[in-house]
Parts: C-alpha cells; structure tokens; sequence
C-alpha cells in the first residue's frame, strides 16, 4: 500500500512536469511576458467563514483588476502540499506610470554629467576592502525628474518592462493593495489588504524575490541580484569588504538601504573607539603591579594585619583586608587614569560619529534621489487604518480636499489610556528593580557567610568575593527579568499604538520607536544606574547602618570600590544581550525555514515554484527594521552611558557589529521574504534618540568618574593629605578607612562570635575614630573629596560640553560638494523640463492632443475609483 501511494506520488509529478515548459522558478506570468509583482495566497477551507472570505476574495479581487491589475491564479492542485492557491498580480505600464505619478516616484531624464570626486589617495590601501565596480555601481547615474504621464517622451524609457525597477513595481503595488476595497460591513466600507490578512482571507501577501539565493536564475531577462547579495555582502567571509549599498537600495528599496549605511558607517567608527579603549585596558593591565592601593591591600603587614567590620548582622565573622587582594589588582584594570582620559574622548567621539553621519546621510540623500522626500511623505503616506477608523471629514487647509480626522476627544481619551499604559509598565520595571535588589540585600548576607565558614571556597575566595557573587547572580537574574519584561511589551506597545490611531507611517513608527525606546531604556540601564550611582553610597556605618524596608541592611562596594561591579553588571547584561539578539535573529530563522530549504533544494523546478519557495520563507514585517534599530541604539548606550566602567564596550560591540551586518544581511537575504521596498530619506526619529544619549552620556560618565571609581579620593590624598613625599600614594588604604570600637556594636549588629577578641575594626568611610570628641561624624576629608567630586563634575562636564559644541559647529551637516551638486542638478532638470515644454507646446499647436488609450483610461478610473472608495 505504501509503494502504490509512492508510485501515485511519482506519477503525478511526472505528470506535472509533463504539462509544463516553463520552469516554475520563473518569476513571470505563465506567457513568460508579463513580470510577477505580487503573490497572494489563501487556503480554500471549509469553515464557517468559507463564503464570506470567498465573496471577499471575488470583490477584493475584481476591484484590482478595475484598479488595472492583471491576475492569474495557480490552482491548488498545483501547489506542493496541494491545499494553497496563489493569485500572481502583474502591474502592467498604464497601471504603473499612473501611480508613478501619484507617489511622485523619480525616473531617469539624462545622465549625469558632473564630474564625480576627486580620487581619494588611500584607495591603494584600502582595494581589498572595495567589491568590484559592477556590484557597487550597478548602473549608471542620472538626473532624475517626478514621473508624469503627459511627459513621457523626456524621460530615458528604453525597455517598458525594465524601465521601472522591481523594487518600484512592488511598491506600486502595495500602494493598490492597501487602499482597495473588498466590500461592505456592518454599515462600513472594508478595504485593504492587510485587513484581510488579519481576517483570515489571505494567508500572506509578498513580492517575490528573483532567484534562489545559491545559484542564478536560469532565465536571462532576471538580473539575479539576490544571488549578487548573497555572494558579495550576505556571506560571513566578506566581513571585511564594503557594503554594495546602491545594490541594497536598488533591491531593497531606500529604508532598508539607509539602515545598512548607518549601521557600517556606526562599525567603522566602532573601530576608533575600540582600539583607544583597548589601549587604555592594556595600560591598566601593564600598571596593575604599580598600583600601591592594591600592593597595600595585598601586604601582610598591611592588609593582612587590618581587620574590617562583618559584611552582615550577626552571621557575619571579622574579615582581613588582604583577603580581597585579587580583586583589588583587576579593579585597576579599569579604576586608573586611563579612565578618566577615555571617558572624555568617549564625550568626543561621539560627537565625531553624530556629525559625520549627518554628512554621509546627506550624500547619500542626494545620490538616492531623496532630497525633496519630505513633502512627499507627508502627502502620500496617509494610513489606510487611519482613514478606515476615522469616519469623519474635514477639509484640509493646504490641498482644500475633504480627508478623514480624529476629533480631538477622542485623541485625549485614547492618549489618556495610553500614557497610563506605559506608566503602568515602566512602574513594573522599577518594580522588578527593586526586587533585584532586595534579592542582592538578602543574599549579600548568605554568601558572605557561606564563603567565610566554608573551607572548599578558601583557594577561590580571593577573586570570588562576597560582593562579587552577589553581584554576578544578581545580573543574571536581572537579564532574565529584562527578556520577560520585553516579551510582554513588546505586544503591549504596538497594542497602544495602533489603539491611537497614528496619521501617518511616519507618525506610527515615531509614536512606537518613543514608547519602546523609554521601556528599553528603563528596563536595561536601571540596574547600571543601581550600581553606579546608588549601591554603596547610603550604606551609614557600624552601629548605625541604614536598611531598605527596615529589614535588609544595604551594600557596600569592594574596599577597592564599586566600578568593578559596574563593569561585571554592564558586561553581563551587554553581552547577554548580544549573543541572545544573534540567536533570536540568526538560529530561529534558520530552524523555521529548515523544512522549506530543504524542499527547495530537493525538488525539480518545476514542482516548486518561486512563490511557494518564497511562502516558505519567513515574514520581514513592517517592525522587521524597528527592531534592528532598538537593538543598535539600546547597545550605543552602553558603550556611551557607562564606557568609563568598561574601555573595552566598544570593542565588544565593533565584534558584534561586524557579526551583526553579516547576519542582517544573511537573514534578509535568505530566510526572509521580500520586504515590500519603502522609501525614507534618514534614520527617522532614531537620529533625536542618538543626539540625547550623547548629551546624557556626558553627565553619567562625568558621575561615574567621581563618585563611582576611586579617582578623585586617591587625587585628593595624594595633593592634600600625603606625608611621603618619596612614595606619595602610600598610606592612602590606611587613610581611607576608620575606626570603630566593636564594643559600640548595638546588638542588633554585633557578631556571634569574636574568637580573637579584637577591640577594633575598620570600615570604609572617612569618620572620627570613638576617642574624638566628634565621635563617628564625618572628617574635614570627607567634604573635601566630595566638594573635589562637584568640582570635577562641572569642570569636566564644560570642558567637554564646549569641545563637543565646538566640534558639531566646525563641522557643517552637508558637504560642500553636495549643496552645489543639488543645486547644479535642479539648475539643469529645470532646464531640460523648460525646453521640453516648450518643445511640447509647439507640437500641440501644430497638431493638438492625443487621446487617451484604453489602458490608460481604465488606469485612471481605477485610480478614481479607489479614491471614491477610500
């Protein structure tokens, strides 16, 4: 029974391979003519909601080919599973120069005859880093002028069918698909494709990519640029070449485009960064034998012979400071000069980057043909959803036409519940903050006693200290915390956004990219900011220490400080969240699409068609590149925010980046469906993000510095309070920590057991010892190094604030190259446009106008129509 049910298998692809010619991985109609476009899909199920999605389909599917749309339709029985069909939509040129005009897409008039740059003298060093002319510059450079019907002879149209790039007809497309109508309910007119989608009536929407990734199209009319992706930019072997980002944005469209540019041009200047933290990280590690704070720690004679006060109530013994020696010596690593040296240029750089990427965003705005896109998305980008909720009209005071609104009651009502939503949130991230460290406050206690009473953690305690443990459990545990509390949200935000109803995409994607960005911000840096600016800074002293909850007595930092544990936390959650994006972004995929590239590679041509390889792949969606932003903006503050904890942040993240364009592009490439190609001429709402995390990153890293490391105290014993003028640094462990009388212990505190009976102990805070009249007050010290702390702050604050501001002046937002080439372009596409007016006027004069054809009319009407609808 078996073999019969395979030979019956075999038999009916041998018969589909027998009834066609043409291979299915073609991406044109069955004439072999007319280009595929767009690819629906749906299932044909029989549920209750079986005719009402067939009615759908016939309307929906008969107002397109009113709109001017060409169908055809691949019967299930065709399919591989034999349960899906799929409507291939082809947009002929009446359809596509009509809405050319409409989305104010710009085609090529003459080819530019501007003389490119100048020759850059590195080029010899840097020609194995280029990719071949052919794949960088895929065609020529043009003038480029608003598509319009009545002037179709000024334009360069050699070829109709390749006149309008793949990428421009799927936008088309989408553009019909979105806005036409499928019927009437509830007293409503439906439109739109993604309703339908959302509904259950299609399955899936896409256009189609051009070949297989692995091997070109065996037909010679595709130019198999997904194959030249892959080749030259999507392997993980060409990390080190450039980015074809003319051949991304020819392919991709400009918004995919854009994102690649900024993330190389944010790896390449990663690369400056990282080498001079690197630098700073080695001198800490060449100098650690040097650093007499550790060297005094270390010493038995001097260390060993200070005994510290118990690190808990009760269960906690007296301790000898030389037990932290280890730690002590890698604290230096990044507690030295070198900090305070990187935490300014880091105040710099990032100047540097924010300003060079305005340039280089606005050359490329000119060479994408971006410059006059402002108004464009303004005017076109109108959401279908936002004109399907909004019933009521009023007239705008620019164009003078009726379009749907919101009345302002009901925008206070939905943003009511929308601010309340994220407050409610971000008051669980404080929540979950507070956990954490409630959960540092109980534990301290246990490992501190646990590692003191236990003889098989003696050879490890050295490095493994009580505050470290606590530390290093406690941020992994707030790393998991942070994945549940962006699961959840992440649903959340795009629940509110869509319930405010946005105007435009533009709108949309802002509203979204503010909300996420604040639950981001909050939810990863709140421990940092814990750690850095809070944990052992209201700690009291023996006898009077102060308690969260009256319950749980709060931590103190390393007697070598706290900056080590900063740096533990920061690379904890940094890193987590780096190898965790690479696994969610490269490995799910690749297991999801598994099965369908293992049919792809395994099935003749002919019974696997490209649409039912690309209905395989999975879904790029509208947030595919939301999210890829996040992720990079959410790591810039990292290595901004806190880098004077961590010089060597930006090297992990130039590693990762290197990594991450690569998977970007692999992923996009080959796991993905096409994303519909989006035009936008900058990152968007990311670049104002960006410019405040540089502002903040000042003011953290300045704090950190002073109140965080150890600097400013040890600076300020070794220029005041120093008495070995040889040695100026010694005594300073001494100095930086008083007395206490044990027999002042409350009983609250006092530890069970004192076996050598010790009458002393030592604690880390600048105090008077008990025999002095102003017993455990603070010393003349203490407010010395804290006015010394305020000082630097402002000082260094200033310093780099007026550099900064300096830098970003010196350095103008748009070459001066560019500025006359946009004005030498519009100079000349406003002559060429003016001489072919007149050119035209004296034909018509002549000869009068032409009639429309039948295509075009039909285009139009359909054009006209969608408008009626909507």
């Amino acid at each position: 029974q078996q073999s019969g049910r395979k030979y019956n298998l075999f038999l009916k692809r041998r018969l589909r391979i027998d009834k066609r010619h043409q291979s299915k991985d073609s991406i044109f109609f069955r004439d072999g003519v007319r280009r595929i476009d767009f690819v629906l899909s749906y299932v044909d199920d029989l549920n209750k909601e079986w005719e009402k999605k067939l009615e759908r389909r016939k309307e929906f599917e008969s107002n397109l080919q009113k709109a001017g749309l060409e169908l055809e339709t691949e019967d299930k029985k065709e399919s591989e599973d034999g349960k899906i069909f799929f409507v291939k939509i082809h947009a002929p040129w009446e359809v596509l120069i009509t809405y050319a005009e409409v989305l104010n897409i710009k085609v090529p008039i003459r080819e530019n005859d501007i003389p490119s740059m100048v020759e850059n003298p590195l080029d010899c060093v840097l020609f194995p880093l280029r990719l071949p002319e052919k794949v960088m510059r895929p065609e020529p450079d043009y003038f480029t002028a608003p598509f319009s019907k009545d002037k179709q002879e000024l334009y360069l149209i050699n070829d109709e069918s390749t006149f309008f790039s793949p990428s421009m007809r799927n936008r088309i497309v989408n553009y019909i698909l979105t806005r036409c109508p499928y019927g009437t309910e509830e007293g409503k007119k439906k439109f739109g494709i993604k309703r339908l989608l959302n509904n259950g009536t299609y399955t899936a929407a896409y256009p189609l990519h051009d070949c297989q990734y692995w091997k070109k199209a065996s037909d010679p009319n595709c130019d198999s640029e997904r194959y030249t992706l892959y080749m030259e930019w999507a392997r993980f072997l060409r990390f080190y070449k450039e980015q074809p980002l003319v051949l991304i944005r020819k392919y991709y469209g400009e918004k995919i485009g854009i994102y690649f540019a900024w993330l190389g041009f944010y790896t390449e200047m990663l690369f400056l960064a990282a080498v001079v933290g690197l630098i700073c990280f080695l001198y800490g590690l060449f100098t650690m034998d040097e650093n007499m704070s550790s060297k005094e720690i270390c010493d038995p004679a001097i260390g060993g012979e200070i005994i510290m006060c118990p690190l808990c109530d009760r269960d906690c013994e007296y301790w000898r400071l030389n037990t932290t020696c280890e730690s002590s010596q890698y604290s230096h690593l990044f507690d030295n000069v070198a900090t305070l040296f990187f935490a300014i240029f880091m105040g710099i750089w990032v100047t540097l980057f924010l300003e060079f990427w305005k340039r280089r965003q606005a050359r490329l705005k000119y060479e994408w043909d971006l410059v006059d896109f402002e108004e464009e998305q303004q005017q076109l980008q109108l959401r279908p959803e936002y004109e399907a909720k909004c019933t009521q009209k009023k007239k705008n005071p620019v164009t003078q036409e009726m379009e749907p609104y919101l009345p302002l009651t009901s925008q206070a009502v939905r943003f009511c519940i929308s601010g309340a939503t994220v407050l409610f949130w971000v008051s669980l991230i404080i929540a979950s903050m507070i956990a954490v460290i409630v959960y540092r406050l109980a534990v301290y206690a246990a490992f501190a006693s646990l590692m003191e009473n236990t003889q098989t953690l003696q050879p490890i305690s050295g490095v493994l200290t009580p505050q470290l443990a606590t530390s290093v459990t406690a941020s992994c545990l707030n790393f998991v915390i942070i994945m549940i509390l962006n699961f959840f949200y992440e649903r959340i935000a795009i629940w509110i956004t869509d319930m405010e109803i946005p105007r435009t995409h533009m709108e949309y994607e802002n509203r979204l990219t503010m909300k996420m960005f604040l639950f981001q911000f909050v939810n990863y840096y709140s421990s940092c900011f814990y750690v850095a600016f809070f944990k052992g800074k209201f700690v009291g002293y023996p006898g009077a220490y102060t308690y969260m909850f009256n319950r749980w007595r709060n931590e103190e930092c390393d007697p070598a400080g706290c900056l080590i544990e900063l740096t533990t936390q920061l690379t904890i959650v940094m890193a987590g969240k780096q190898i965790w994006g690479n696994i969610q972004e490269a490995i799910v995929p690749w297991i999801c699409n598994w099965w369908g590239r293992r049919k792809a590679r395994n099935n003749p041509e002919n019974l696997y068609s490209r649409w039912e390889q690309d209905h395989d792949l999975q879904t790029f969606g509208a947030l595919g590149l939301f999210y890829e932003y996040l992720e990079m903006v959410i790591q810039f503050g990292f290595i901004t925010l806190f880098v004077a904890s961590f010089p060597l942040a930006p090297l992990l993240a130039l590693m990762n980046n290197i990594l991450e364009i690569r998977v970007d592009s692999w992923k996009l490439t080959t796991q993905y469906r096409r994303p519909v190609a989006a035009k936008a001429h900058s990152i968007g709402v990311w670049q104002e993000i960006l410019n405040g995390m540089a502002i903040l990153s000042v003011v953290t890293n300045a704090f950190i510095v002073a109140f965080t490391s150890d600097m400013i105290p040890r600076l300020v014993y070794y220029y005041a309070y120093s008495e070995n003028e040889d040695s100026p640094m010694s005594g300073y462990i001494n100095n930086s920590l008083s007395v206490f009388l044990i027999s002042d212990f409350p009983e609250r505190n006092e530890p069970k057991e004192n076996p050598e009976n010790f009458v002393i102990c030592r604690y880390r805070d600048y105090r008077y010892p008990p025999d002095h009249e102003k017993k455990y007050l603070h010393t003349m010290q203490f407010w010395h190094i804290l006015a010394a702390k305020l000082a630097f702050i402002i000082i260094m604050e200033h310093v780099v604030f007026i550099v900064k501001f300096f830098v970003a002046w010196m350095i103008p937002d748009v070459p001066a190259d560019v500025k006359a080439k946009i004005k030498r372009e519009k100079y000349l596409t406003q002559k060429i446009l003016h001489e072919y007016e007149l050119e035209k006027l004296k034909e018509r004069l002549c000869q009068g106008d032409k009639r429309a054809t039948e295509k075009e009319f039909i285009a139009t009407e359909g054009r006209m129509e969608l408008s009626r609808a909507m």
